[in-house]
């Protein structure tokens, strides 16, 4: 850096009519940079040295975060802070002036580690105009993302809403899954969760229409079977996707006169695997293996074919499922 790259190779493209935009997703400043961060870094300097090569102007941008608990908790070491109510007594009797302490002492550990992470990055060779980076704590960052909002606002993109989420107790704020899940990482197996939703056919399609009017006559009910990780979204779904490059099967439940449809073969027409113990099976041997009755497969249709099938949600009679229609239908 020092040798002179801003001049020599950073303004190479100033005057190219080429613009290749890299927003480097800023690093907290928090704490010297780990060997993973090298390694992160590495592989985003090849885009910007490639582009360079191909005659692209470019920013060389980087970015520090400044907020969030990664650096108030580190403060919080710093200072033996227990809770948010000791933040709250920094200055004794002065809630404001303690608050005021405790984020000036966070900005004040972003300057140290943002000085140190721009010297290691250096020396790691990061391609960056290093006296313009960008910090997320700014009063430019903030005005530019208050105008943002403000517009969002103006044009009806923004609503009150209510979701779910974690929460420390200790830190008395809610915390992202990211913040959750940066250490002991572990491999799990998880249970999954397969589930039919029944064929609405008052509300098709034509092309949809032609296969369950084909379909209609053979079997009382129809069902789409499909398979999820996250269940706790299924009372907010809206759609099933479908590949229509895929093949799906037809596949009678003996017994109880009732169809599933269930994805069968990808679109070099080879059937979809998956893997059961240690060994690769049929997608439609995994499925049936966990389900009580027995299946026989009764045709093939295609992807195209059931775009535009309706079907009926399984948690379509809940008050707040059916309030949440009427205000978005």
């Amino acid at each position: 850096y020092s040798s002179g790259i801003i001049n020599d190779y950073l303004h190479l493209n100033d005057q190219s009519d080429k613009k290749f935009s890299f927003l480097d997703g800023p690093i907290t400043a928090n704490n010297p940079m780990g060997v993973h961060h090298a390694w992160g870094r590495t592989y985003k300097d090849l885009w910007q040295r490639f582009f360079n090569m191909l005659g692209y102007k470019q920013r060389f941008q980087n970015g520090f975060d400044c907020q969030g608990l990664w650096v108030e908790v580190e403060v919080e070491k710093e200072l033996k802070i227990r809770n948010k109510k000791d933040i709250e007594n920094l200055i004794p009797g002065n809630k404001k002036a303690s608050i005021a302490k405790f984020v000036q002492l966070c900005k004040e550990r972003v300057k140290k580690y943002s000085s140190i992470q721009t010297e290691q990055s250096k020396k790691l060779g990061y391609f960056m105009d290093w006296d313009n980076s960008y910090y997320t704590m700014s009063d430019e960052n903030n005005y530019l993302i208050w105008y943002f909002l403000k517009t969002c606002y103006q044009k009806g993109w923004i609503y009150k809403g209510f979701d779910s989420v974690p929460w420390c107790p200790r830190c008395e704020t809610a915390i992202s899954q990211h913040e959750m899940l940066t250490e002991d990482y572990k491999e799990l197996t998880h249970e999954t969760v397969f589930l039919k939703l029944k064929i609405n056919d008052t509300r098709l399609s034509q092309d949809a229409y032609k296969v369950i009017k084909k379909l209609k006559h053979k079997f009382k009910n129809i069902y789409l079977l499909v398979w999820t990780t996250t269940p706790w979204t299924i009372p907010a779904n809206v759609a099933v996707g479908i590949n229509t490059k895929f093949t799906y099967g037809i596949w009678e439940h003996k017994g109880n006169d009732e169809a599933v449809i269930i994805l069968e073969k990808d679109e070099n027409l080879d059937n979809v695997k998956r893997i059961s113990g240690n060994k690769e099976i049929s997608i439609s041997e995994y499925i049936f293996s966990g389900i009580e009755g027995e299946f026989e497969k009764k045709e093939e249709v295609s992807g195209t074919e059931l775009v535009g099938l309706h079907y009926n949600a399984p948690f379509d009679s809940l008050p707040l499922v059916k309030n949440a229609g009427k205000e978005k239908p």
